[in-house]
């Protein structure tokens, strides 16, 4: 299968094909708020934009993805549907030229300002992630901020 690594410390995504040969990296944005795990019920609070402050973590782990839509159907990769917890492009909106700069800052610092997805750069999206990790299932590893890898986060 093909897979990425989201690795949180640096704020990166590496994708890789089947075989495991490095097809492209980039900078990425992630959880608001610092931490591991998914709270409680935050998947349904994320379909309405009310994710509290504390809530917005990119969860840590190994997770088997599957190609999707969002509500405002935009083709997504759902790293776990449950907890609303994506891999999607930079979306229009208010944010965009703020966050367009977050991702090209030269460090990860800023790099902190979804509701728990993985936001890609758009370019990014459409010519690695689509075509590698939304056609079909494919594995992401979330690289937890902690430094420590649990078993349990990363059992088959």
């Amino acid at each position: 299968m093909p897979f990425a690594i989201v690795d949180k410390q640096h704020a990166r995504i590496h994708v890789f094909e089947a075989g495991g040969r490095l097809l492209a990296s980039s900078a990425v944005l992630l959880g608001a708020d610092r931490g591991d795990h998914s709270v409680p019920g935050v998947g349904q609070r994320a379909q309405t934009g009310e994710v509290a402050r504390g809530e917005r973590t990119t969860p840590a782990g190994r997770f088997l993805t599957q190609p999707g839509r969002n509500l405002q159907g935009e083709h997504v990769v759902w790293v776990d549907y449950a907890s609303a917890f994506a891999i999607h492009r930079l979306r229009p909106g208010p944010a965009l030229r703020q966050r367009q700069a977050q991702l090209v800052s030269a460090t990860p610092d800023d790099n902190r300002a979804s509701l728990g997805c993985v936001v890609v750069p758009v370019a990014f999206y459409a010519s690695v992630v689509q075509p590698v990790l939304g056609q079909r299932r494919a594995v992401v590893y979330v690289l937890p901020e902690s430094g420590q890898i649990g078993e349990a986060a990363f059992a088959l």
